[in-house]
């Protein structure tokens, strides 16, 4: 897999949502999740150039397929979102913490960034976890 910048992961998170869609749709639907953002993200407008170069890009790095229905094209993506943020994952572990995912969780919970339900979750994992590999 290529690599995908910030910009481009937020247009295929829009992709993800609803595919096929036009870059007219991926363009609303964008514009339409900066509206509810916190502070820092609300002035961030999409504008129609932006989101069309980094689609082209996209389909040069065989991230996005297109159709052309009428006078629009409509994009599919190729990559699959889990696929696609597994390996990113693993990259990063392996990248910042030696391939250990324990440090990376001790460092969120040292910094109390982890709640009761994100506890919770990584309790079922382990426990998950553990009932299948023993």
């Amino acid at each position: 897999m290529t690599e995908i910048s910030n910009a481009e992961f937020e247009v295929l998170e829009a992709l993800w949502q609803n595919f096929p869609a036009s870059a007219n749709d991926i363009i609303a639907k964008l514009n339409e999740s900066t509206d509810g953002a916190d502070d820092k993200n609300q002035d961030k407008q999409w504008h129609d150039k932006t989101v069309k170069t980094l689609l082209n890009r996209l389909v040069k790095k065989q991230a996005l397929s297109f159709e052309k229905q009428q006078r629009h094209y409509l994009y599919t993506p190729l990559l699959e979102r889990e696929a696609y943020t597994l390996k990113e994952s693993k990259s990063l572990i392996e990248r910042m913490f030696s391939g250990k995912v324990a440090p990376l969780v001790a460092g969120f919970a040292k910094q109390n960034d982890l709640n009761k339900d994100d506890i919770n979750a990584l309790k079922s994992l382990i426990s998950d976890w553990e009932k299948n590999n023993d």
